[in-house]
């Protein structure tokens, strides 16, 4: 495989790997539960990646160029009604990073790394609270995806913090509050699909979350299961070679732990780290992310 191709290849895998940080802030409160009217949760992260192995297309893992993106980001939801709640995930700072590339026998550079610094592709939306009461909360979303970020970065055109394609998700998710004992606790599972344009293929998404409150719900542990499942249908290529696109097709199922702390009744801090149990053309590292929230409820 030559270096431009190589090249390629890292950057669908990096961007794959934004489909993860897509899923790793959900606020406590979020999932099937809908903010009431003023409420709000707003938080601040830092996410980040470095690899230097891949799953392939067919699965395998590989050795690649050790690549990185960085990710500071504003998430939020506000609760426009005790119904509505909107929301919207905002990375104002990504930095995506490839290293040289060194011979293995003589230690030469083989090709030079590269670097850029730029907006994120965003997201916003809207949510609807269908059902919410003691035992369950079942809530609809849509959530459009602007293609703010860098989708040809970088001396070769070859680093991405966006795909340059205006997507929609259409999601479903339902709560649970129960108890393990003495320990508050909730589950949330959810089901979406994503529209994309510009000739990527429409995609299944699926998830599941478990969280538990200790020391009088000042510590929350949260554990999830998010998947993305391709349909196929897209009109660009599929094969890893290609040099026309990146991160079509991709597909990964991932796991992720998060704690997060009250520092008081409003404010906090969180740290979670996430991995995939399988993927295709996606990072065989894992990810982590620290972060400080404001939880503001009535």
């Amino acid at each position: 495989m030559e270096n431009s191709q190589i090249k390629i290849l890292i950057s669908r895998v990096v961007y794959t790997l934004l489909f993860l940080l897509l899923f790793s802030f959900s606020g406590i409160a979020g999932g099937g539960w809908t903010a009431k009217k003023g409420e709000a949760y707003y938080k601040l992260s830092q996410w980040w990646i470095v690899s230097d192995q891949h799953f392939t297309d067919a699965g395998l893992i590989d050795p690649n160029v050790t690549s990185g993106i960085f990710n500071t980001s504003f998430y939020g939801e506000y609760g426009i009604s005790n119904r509505f709640t909107g929301i919207a995930y905002v990375p104002f700072f990504s930095r995506a990073t490839m290293n040289n590339q060194l011979s293995e026998t003589t230690g030469n550079i083989i090709s030079e790394g590269d670097a850029i610094n730029s907006f994120g592709d965003t997201d916003l939306g809207i949510k609807y609270g269908i059902l919410k009461n003691k035992r369950v909360a079942l809530a609809a979303s849509l959530t459009f995806g602007l293609p703010l970020g860098n989708s040809a970065g970088g001396k070769e055109g070859n680093l991405q913090t966006g795909d340059g394609e205006f997507n929609q998700i259409l999601k479903l998710d339902a709560g649970l509050p129960f108890s393990v004992g003495n320990i508050p606790a909730y589950a949330n599972v959810y089901s979406g699909f994503n529209n994309r344009s510009n000739g990527f293929s429409d995609e299944y998404r699926y998830g599941a979350e478990f969280g538990l409150g200790l020391k009088d719900k000042k510590l929350w542990l949260i554990a999830r299961i998010t998947g993305v499942e391709s349909l196929r249908n897209g009109t660009l290529g599929t094969d890893i070679n290609s040099t026309s696109v990146f991160a079509n097709n991709s597909e990964f199922t991932s796991y992720s732990v998060e704690a997060a702390y009250y520092i008081n009744t409003k404010l906090g801090v969180s740290a979670s780290f996430a991995s995939a149990f399988r993927g295709e053309i996606i990072f065989a590292s894992p990810s982590y992310s620290v972060g400080i929230f404001l939880d503001i409820k009535k």
